[in-house]
């Protein structure tokens, strides 16, 4: 899940909606998609078809909490100068150039902190799931 989000964070584009929701929603749809691969390779002879393929929903909830908790630790631990980009850019939803202004840094600048912060990311979770 966290790969997922991680390759799609420098995709990632305001629509009115908090980083949150969107951290959520990618970690729900790989919990959903989860469920069906195993309901599909394992069925419970006991349950019927439609109750194997629905995820249990406060299972899948406590799941995307633990994810988005592992994930806000993870932020955590960045350089402090990466860690306020990626608040301010993914939370704060600032622009590169508002975040540029407020850093006293050039928005390039701030692009290469934000690309460092997304690998720094990456690496982590390649080494604990890697």
């Amino acid at each position: 899940m966290f790969h997922k989000a991680l390759a799609s964070l420098p995709s990632y584009e305001w629509r009115g909606v908090p980083f949150a929701a969107w951290l959520l929603r990618i970690a729900a749809n790989s919990i959903i998609d989860h469920a069906k691969r195993a309901a599909r390779e394992f069925p419970a002879p006991d349950d019927p078809p439609d109750r194997a393929a629905a995820p249990d929903l406060q299972a899948s909830e406590m799941r995307a909490i633990e994810y988005r908790a592992q994930l806000f630790r993870l932020v955590g631990g960045l350089p402090e100068v990466q860690k306020q980009v990626v608040y301010e850019r993914f939370v704060e939803q600032r622009s590169i150039r508002e975040i540029a202004q407020r850093l006293g840094k050039t928005e390039g600048a701030v692009k290469q902190l934000q690309l460092r912060a997304i690998q720094n990311l990456r690496a982590q979770m390649e080494g604990r799931h890697g």
